[in-house]
């Protein structure tokens, strides 16, 4: 098989990948070459048990068109999502589905210089445990949070110059990072409310408030891939010291850290609400986030009125990029897109406040339907999105072996 056969062949699958099924004549699309070697390649697809028929598409007034799809279990990705204190590891089969439940850990990441190894070991373990077949993994996708370079692998914040190279040396499998707010709007590019979105803001609303930027319906990193830090513009003049070491950061009041601080304060001065301050002390931050959120959910005057401060204190940050970048939508997500509408008001107050008006009259703002699971779906994309790095040959040459049998 040609070098130049392979590359078309991956370029088809990532198409696929990244669609329901698609028709002859829109792989040639997808891949930029001609109809008649699209369905060579396709049939050969077929053949080698990687492809299978999924039927005819949808009628557009002639003649329904055959799609075809991936084979479940062609190959495998390995999904890392982290955020400062808790990580998950998924394996997903080719049609994006889980094919063990996600595992989950407790690991703080500031300060921690056992993290790199920690994350590596737990997903060594992942690996071992799953009931696949190891050589068809492609790769490994994380997103992580911190200054990433992904070109590099490396990580300048918490886990060093080196993560990428050590977590592929030690587990053996070619890994890709990203910004763990990149990832998420990887996710919405490809198959959220950020999909045909010329231009889009992705919050990732969590323990910090990160930014995914879709500029020209591209994913936008910036010079050294350090572009959406959306946490540290210097907002306020409060005096309090940010995770970055400046201060007056949106983050200093508006992150869950903040709003979790700030509800503990609130219950020790009496106020009434579902929480109480032991379980907002758990070490199990997970848990301590599930319980803020439920409450939030319910009603829970004091959590409400919270967030509520919190958003338009976001909504404030979010008119100073308007001005800047005039998106067509911004889309709310991560951890704390989970409470939901609790969201929208108090932001769009603030947008209306602080924007010029014909800046934002063709803006949408919307919460995720991709929910908490974002993260993990964009980690996978991300291996398929550098499929040219990922060894494939033995999976094609497997499979054609197979049907020749």
């Amino acid at each position: 098989m040609s070098n130049k056969t392979i590359i078309n062949k991956k370029n088809i699958i990532k198409s696929l990948f990244l669609t329901d099924g698609l028709s002859f004549a829109e792989i040639s699309e997808q891949i930029g070459k001609s109809h008649s070697l699209a369905m060579k390649l396709v049939s050969e697809l077929v053949e080698s048990g990687v492809l299978i028929e999924k039927g005819l598409a949808p009628s557009s007034g002639g003649r329904r068109p055959q799609t075809h799809s991936l084979i479940a279990d062609t190959f495998y990705l390995v999904a890392v999502a982290m955020d400062q204190f808790v990580s998950r590891i998924a394996i997903l089969d080719a049609n994006r589905k889980l094919v063990v439940p996600v595992k989950q850990m407790e690991l703080g990441l500031a300060g921690n210089d056992q993290a790199l190894e920690k994350i590596t070991d737990a997903i060594n373990e992942s690996i071992e445990q799953a009931p696949i077949d190891k050589s068809k993994i492609l790769g490994i996708g994380i997103g992580m949070p911190g200054f990433i370079n992904a070109t590099k692998g490396a990580n300048y914040t918490f886990l060093g110059d080196i993560t990428g190279a050590y977590i592929k040396e030690r587990t053996g499998y070619p890994t890709f990072i990203e910004n763990d707010s990149s990832t998420i709007a990887l996710a919405e590019i490809k198959y959220g409310q950020a999909l045909n979105e010329k231009n889009a803001m992705i919050l990732n609303l969590s323990w910090g408030i990160g930014l995914g930027m879709i500029l020209e319906g591209k994913l936008f990193r910036g010079n050294d891939g350090f572009a959406g830090e959306f946490s540290h513009i210097p907002l306020f003049k409060n005096g309090k010291l940010c995770s970055c070491g400046k201060t007056g950061c949106l983050e200093t009041e508006t992150s869950l850290n903040y709003m979790i601080r700030k509800a503990k304060a609130e219950i020790k001065s009496g106020r009434a609400t579902y929480l109480t301050k032991s379980s907002l002390d758990e070490n199990d931050h997970e848990a301590v986030a599930r319980q803020f959120i439920d409450a939030a959910i319910l009603g829970d005057t004091l959590v409400i009125e919270i967030i509520s401060a919190v958003a338009y204190n976001i909504g404030r940050g979010i008119a100073i990029l308007m001005h800047l970048i005039n998106p067509g939508k911004i889309i709310l997500s991560g951890r704390m897109a989970g409470v939901g509408r609790i969201w929208l008001a108090p932001i769009q107050q603030a947008i209306n406040e602080f924007c010029i008006p014909r800046l934002v009259s063709n803006t949408k703002i919307e919460l995720s339907q991709l929910g908490h699971e974002a993260e993990i779906i964009g980690a996978a994309t991300l291996v398929i999105e550098n499929i040219k790095h990922c060894p494939m040959e033995h999976i094609l040459n497997k499979a054609k072996a197979k049907q020749a049998e």
